[in-house]
């Protein structure tokens, strides 16, 4: 799934604090936020593999969400969202494409590595591809109540994350597209400076 569509559902988790700790839901919505994105920041070094981890994060948020019930201070309840958010979204990716240039054309089965069992969990294509129509609608979907819910600074960032979503799925596979043709024009003596992974998808 894209990052936009973590994000947003980083946001729906964190709004859940409004219905238990108010006071708290500012921070929370930022910090699921910023959970929902922080697996993909591997995205340049061992994507889906670095900072994806389904089952501890789902550990580490489980006992998180349970010292936040019994110490509930707007930081454990923060740490406790992000936490969950990464695990949601290292978990879902599992739901979606294989990892590879052209998810659309399924021939990967590696979806998110997992670290306690030593393998990668394949992918179950029930959002084909990051970018999809139905990545997008998902995303959609769970930015809906945020926007009810929410104005001013965290309102603004819903749209403007849902407008990145609608550009990147009407331009993804172009997108692959152009980057073929422009790193397929960078200098050998320049290769060293792009990601492995790209130069191994890229150059033949």
């Amino acid at each position: 799934m894209m990052a936009t569509t973590h994000a947003l559902v980083g946001v729906l988790l964190g709004s859940v604090t409004l219905l238990i700790a108010p006071e708290s839901a500012p921070v929370a919505v930022f910090a699921g936020l910023f959970g929902g994105l922080f697996p993909d920041f591997d995205l340049y070094s061992g994507h889906r593999k670095t900072l994806h981890f389904p089952v501890y994060f789902s550990v580490a948020g489980a006992a998180a969400l349970v010292i936040a019930i019994f110490v509930s201070t707007t930081w454990t309840v923060a740490v406790a969202v992000f936490l969950l958010s990464a695990a949601v979204h290292s978990v879902s990716d599992a739901f979606g494409g294989g990892l590879e240039l052209k998810p659309w054309l399924g021939e990967s089965e590696r979806a998110v590595y997992d670290h306690f069992r030593g393998r990668w969990i394949p992918p179950r294509r029930w959002i084909r591809y990051d970018g999809a129509p139905e990545d997008f609608a998902l995303g959609f979907f769970v930015a809906l109540p945020s926007l009810v819910l929410y104005d001013g600074t965290i309102q603004t960032l819903v749209i403007l994350f849902v407008l990145v979503s609608g550009v990147y799925a009407l331009l993804r596979k172009q997108m692959v597209v152009a980057a073929e043709w422009l790193v397929g024009r960078i200098p050998a003596s320049m290769l060293g400076y792009v990601p492995d992974r790209f130069v191994r998808d890229f150059v033949q």
